[in-house]
């Protein structure tokens, strides 16, 4: 008998604890607003359910026999953080102009396939979890589906966070040191992933 409750537990640990998405939906629902902020949330999850069925689908045996690949992935991940960060330090003085937005579902989706600890948790899950006795197609749905109803409600907390920061980031002065925070934040985690 399938037990979901490992795999759910892992999923959870996984979502709801600090890392780029979490911090960029931090800035983006502080900025924007949970409604702004919605499609880059539903890209994460879409994002980490095509990357968890690539690894299923054997990715994982890629990056072992040519690990240099993740190294690539890595820097170019990390480079892709510092830029975002960039992003999130001007978003104060851009707001003002009406000239900023929140990732789209698009690059919330693509950035799963940059983030390390996507790779890291969709690598893992597929390793531990991966329940090969239901076949294929049933294992690779049950691994998404677990994934995506315990990923949503967790990124949605994070997003959620940041949308109740704004009435108390209404002054100009404090917008502008949360997002220098965020952006130190994001960049920080890009440094450490190539160090």
């Amino acid at each position: 008998m399938l037990d979901p409750l490992p795999f759910a537990t892992y999923s959870f640990v996984m979502s709801i604890t600090p890392g780029p998405n979490n911090m960029m939906l931090t800035a983006s629902g502080a900025t924007f607003g949970i409604r702004r902020t919605l499609p880059h949330m539903l890209g994460i999850c879409v994002g980490c359910a095509i990357q968890l069925l690539a690894v299923c689908a054997g990715l994982g045996a890629i990056f072992h026999r040519w690990p240099q690949l993740q190294t690539v992935l890595r820097s170019v991940g990390a480079a892709y953080l510092v830029y975002l960060a960039w992003r999130i330090l001007g978003a104060a003085q851009a707001r003002a102009a009406d000239s900023a937005r929140p990732l789209t579902f698009l690059e919330a989706a693509l950035f799963q396939f940059l983030n390390p600890k996507a790779w890291v948790m969709t690598l893992t899950a597929a390793t531990l979890f991966l329940p090969r006795e239901l076949g294929a197609v049933a294992a690779d749905a049950y691994m998404v589906g677990v994934m995506a109803l315990i990923n949503l409600p967790c990124i949605a907390v994070w997003a959620l966070f940041g949308s109740s920061l704004r009435t108390l980031l209404a002054r100009s002065g404090s917008r502008l040191a949360f997002n220098v925070a965020m952006a130190l934040a994001l960049a920080a985690t890009g440094v450490i992933m190539v160090l």
